[in-house]
């Protein structure tokens, strides 16, 4: 059992589907608004069916204000290494320090090579991204004196300037899976960023590959724990527990909370372009597991206690439905012209059939209420003062709060 410590943070992982361009801008856009940390978006340049994922990055970039952006991972072979390093400070500079450098030493090599790559073999591609982590590094250090020289086998920079600096220090998380690869990643990466799909054995797989990494990070005299450990999941939520990650969130919570202690997992990634697995990944997993995984860190043992709990409470009944009570309409209207249109107000997705609502959940939904009572309050005196004073009123406050 390892647990490395990090922060937990959950993100999405997007299809950039060039034929529907608005759908994964609004789905970044959805990521932010329901809580995620982090959008992140495939990188295949040879494939015509997908938006260029740095010009998306770039636009997602300038169309949000708190979400963290990446590539999950950016094609290495085709992109050239001191460009890359320039445009990630770059955006990074521009966004207010949110984006990181996932980034991959390729695959498919025929198409890579269909459209000017160079095919490499194994080896050769763990070279290429150990020199191109180097340049990328060397890029970003302008408080260094002198220019940046890497005499690669694969990456020759020869004199490059250095700069601009990234506006927070950017994490260099590298997708990887073979030996060689998983020792390059404890030596010169910050993070190890793996599929869950891609692991024959599953989640048991994680221990003999995190060996790995800390043995090429003590190899290099580093700390095994200042790599960050993170998993793109796939699973779907269901009414009833069938596999690992497929069930209800609660199973979910119970999954993700053993990753992180157990296999040191903190950074977790979900595969899916619903809305709805999305809000509820967002609104019920991740809160549910940062408690879980807090408690167990401040008292040792906890986890198994409230992981009971969790399933008496189910067991005992728990919640199919959210029952929260909106605030009662009090029915006065200071206007008679209506300020909006109630028929566009926004409704959240339904909740998967069978789905039990936790005691969290529960609480979340009528915290919301509970804001919205107060924001009503807060309006009310404001329109007293301004009565007081003697101006016009302001447009009447809200009639009622809903958590649709």
């Amino acid at each position: 059992m390892t647990d490395y410590g990090h922060e937990l943070i959950f993100g999405s992982f997007l299809t950039p589907t060039a034929g529907q361009p608005e759908q994964v801008v609004a789905l970044a856009k959805l990521c932010e608004q329901v809580g995620l940390d982090l959008a992140t978006f495939q990188d295949h340049p040879y494939q015509p069916n997908f938006l260029d994922t740095w010009t998306l990055m770039s636009f997602v970039a300038a169309a949000t204000s708190r979400i963290r952006l990446a590539g999950n991972v950016l094609n290495l072979p085709l992109r050239q290494p001191v460009v890359l390093a320039r445009s990630v400070a770059s955006l990074d500079l521009l966004s207010g320090g949110r984006v990181e450098l996932g980034l991959g030493a390729g695959a498919f090599w025929e198409a890579i090579e269909a459209v000017g790559g160079r095919r490499l073999t194994p080896g050769q591609a763990v070279e290429a991204l150990d020199e191109a982590i180097r340049v990328i590094r060397e890029i970003w250090a302008d408080d260094r004196r002198g220019i940046v020289r890497v005499d690669g086998e694969h990456y020759r920079v020869v004199g490059a300037k250095r700069g601009p600096a990234p506006a927070h220090e950017v994490g260099i998380w590298v997708g990887a899976y073979k030996p060689r690869m998983l020792r390059l990643v404890g030596r010169a990466a910050d993070g190890w960023l793996p599929s869950l799909a891609y692991l024959p054995k599953g989640p048991a797989e994680l221990a003999e590959l995190n060996a790995l990494v800390d043995e090429g990070a003590e190899a290099a005299g580093r700390d095994p724990r200042s790599v960050r450990r993170l998993l793109n999941l796939s699973g779907r939520f269901t009414r009833s527990r069938s596999d690992f990650l497929v069930g209800p969130p609660e199973q979910w919570v119970e999954e993700l909370a053993g990753l992180a202690l157990d296999h040191g997992t903190s950074g977790f990634i979900l595969g899916a372009d619903d809305p709805t697995a999305i809000q509820l990944f967002a609104q019920e997993v991740a809160p549910a597991v940062r408690e879980l995984v807090a408690a167990e860190r401040a008292e040792p043992g906890s986890r198994a206690r409230a992981v009971e709990e969790q399933r008496e409470a189910v067991e005992a009944g728990g919640a199919t439905t959210l029952a929260v009570t909106a605030t009662p309409d009090p029915g006065v209207r200071l206007r008679n012209r209506r300020l909006w249109d109630e028929s566009t107000r926004p409704e959240a997705p339904p909740a998967p059939a069978g789905h039990v609502y936790t005691p969290h959940a529960q609480a979340v939904g009528a915290h919301l209420v509970d804001v919205h009572d107060h924001l009503r309050q807060e309006l009310g005196q404001v329109r007293d003062l301004l009565q007081q004073a003697g101006a016009p009123s302001p447009p009447a406050t809200p009639g009622r709060c809903s958590t649709r």
